[in-house]
C-alpha cells in the first residue's frame, strides 16, 4: 500500500472542491488525508467545512501582511509545520510568487474551470472564465488539473475533462456542469499523486502504471 499523503488545501471561497477531496479521503479513494485548510478570506465557507470535519482550519488574511513575500513566508512556515506532502489550490484567489512555488516544486496542484491553455492566466477565474467561453462561442469547455509553476495556469497538465457547451447556457449553468467534473477529477489526480504515479517530464505529466511505480519513484514530482 502507498504511504498516506498529507494534504493541505488552500481555498478562498465556498470550498466545494475541498469538500470533494474530504469526501474522497473519507471513502478511501485517496490514500491520504487533509491535515490543514488555509484561507486568506475570513468569511470563506471552506474554513467552516474544515472545522465541521475536524480538520485544522487556519485564516491567513493577506491584508494583514505588509508584503506578498511576508505573507507567503508565513504560508510556507504553516505548511511546513504540518509536514504536508501536497498542496491543493481549490478556488485560491491569490497568485503564488515564484519564490514560494520553488519551495514546493512538483507538490502544488490547481484545478481550473477551462481546458487549458485556453481561458487561463491572470484575471481568469470563476464566472469570468465561463463568460469568456460563452462569448467566444465555444462548443466545449471543461476543467484542467495541473501542477503549479511560476506562470499562472501554465504548469504541466495532469488531467482534463471536457463538457459540452449547450444552447441557452449561462455562465451559471455552464459553471455547474464544469464543477461536477472538477469534483470527480481533482480527487483522482490527488490519488494518482499519492500513489506516486505522476511523473513530470518537462512540460508534460506521464501517468505511470501501478507496476511501474517503484521503478520511477525517485523521479516522481522531480
Amino acid at each position: 500500500m502507498p504511504e498516506r499523503v498529507r494534504i493541505a488545501v488552500l481555498a478562498s471561497g465556498r470550498g466545494t472542491n475541498l469538500q470533494s477531496i474530504l469526501d474522497a479521503c473519507a471513502r478511501g479513494e485517496i490514500p491520504g488525508e487533509v491535515v490543514v485548510v488555509i484561507s486568506n478570506k475570513p468569511d470563506a465557507q471552506a474554513l467552516w467545512r474544515a472545522r465541521r470535519t475536524g480538520v485544522s482550519a487556519i485564516l491567513l488574511d493577506h491584508r494583514e501582511f505588509p508584503t506578498r513575500e511576508t505573507f507567503e513566508a508565513r504560508l510556507a512556515e504553516t505548511l511546513n509545520a504540518y509536514s504536508v506532502d501536497l498542496i491543493c489550490l481549490a478556488g485560491w484567489l491569490r497568485i503564488l510568487g515564484p519564490g514560494f512555488v520553488r519551495q514546493f516544486t512538483g507538490r502544488i496542484m490547481n484545478i481550473h474551470p477551462s481546458l487549458l491553455p485556453q481561458f487561463g492566466g491572470r484575471g481568469m477565474y470563476g464566472e469570468r472564465v465561463h463568460e469568456a467561453v460563452l462569448s467566444a462561442g465555444m462548443k466545449i469547455s471543461g476543467c484542467t488539473v495541473h501542477f503549479v509553476d511560476d506562470t499562472p495556469d501554465g504548469g504541466p497538465i495532469v488531467l482534463q475533462s471536457a463538457v459540452p457547451v449547450e444552447d441557452g447556457d449561462t455562465p451559471a449553468t455552464l459553471a455547474a456542469r464544469v464543477a461536477d467534473e472538477e469534483h470527480r477529477w481533482y480527487p483522482l489526480a490527488i490519488s494518482l499523486f499519492a500513489e506516486r504515479r505522476l511523473l513530470i517530464q518537462g512540460r508534460k505529466v506521464r501517468i505511470v502504471e501501478a507496476r511501474e511505480r517503484e521503478s520511477v519513484a525517485n523521479e516522481v514530482t522531480r
